[in-house]
């Protein structure tokens, strides 16, 4: 059982990082802003599974041989960017016809995909691996037994900690495209937005940060 003091030390370090803004946020930002509150919230909520995956890893030790693998680390990263950019270009290609789908009171898409694309960007984020490894270790007690299992606490306190706050980003993001919903052309110009802030967070992703 993992003690009350690394528990609530935890708690505080992982508010301070989850409500800081990052690329989670623009990432999730940038789909309310094209697809609106349902999207932006189904992107959270993908986003939010994709992580699953890589706490387990982590936990069981898989994160770590990934971590240390220039090779299998650098294809992630990649993909996860090209990913994000390929999302962004596809915001701004169907620009119109997501304007005369939101106007007309119609999902541009299902729910199902979007759920699956917010997947996608969560799983393949390299820096959600490098960040796990690095900081959830930091509040484990050996003593306290099964480590594996004080990982994965510490990893879904972490992913409810940032439901809450990327939900909250989706809604914000989400209601102001409400706004520029009254007009085809604006929903245009918020889709082109979302779509440029897409683009630039995997350009970003793509360039920046070691592999190590």
């Amino acid at each position: 059982m993992l003690p009350l003091p690394n528990l609530l030390a935890f708690l505080a370090a992982a508010i301070v990082l989850v409500i800081m803004p990052g690329p989670t946020v623009l990432f999730v930002v940038g789909r309310s802003l094209a697809l609106g509150r349902r999207g932006g919230l189904l992107s959270v909520l993908g986003n939010a599974l994709g992580l699953l995956p890589i706490i387990v890893a982590v936990a069981f030790g898989v994160g770590a041989l990934i971590a240390e693998s220039v090779v299998v680390f650098t294809i992630i990263k990649f993909a996860g960017a090209a990913y994000i950019i390929f999302l962004g270009v596809q915001a701004i290609r169907h620009r119109s016809r997501t304007a005369a789908a939101v106007t007309a009171g119609v999902a541009p898409k299902s729910a199902r995909r979007m759920l699956a694309e917010g997947f996608v960007v969560g799983v393949t984020n390299p820096k959600t691996i490098a960040f796990f490894l690095a900081v959830l270790p930091q509040f484990v007690a050996p003593s306290a037994g099964w480590v594996p299992g004080q990982l994965l606490l510490l990893g879904g306190i972490f992913v409810a900690l940032a439901l809450i706050s990327d939900g909250a980003w989706a809604l914000a993001a989400g209601s102001a495209r409400d706004w520029f919903a009254r007009s085809p052309k604006r929903v245009e110009r918020l889709g082109t937005t979302g779509g440029v802030m897409m683009i630039g967070l995997g350009g970003v992703l793509a360039l920046t940060g070691s592999s190590k």
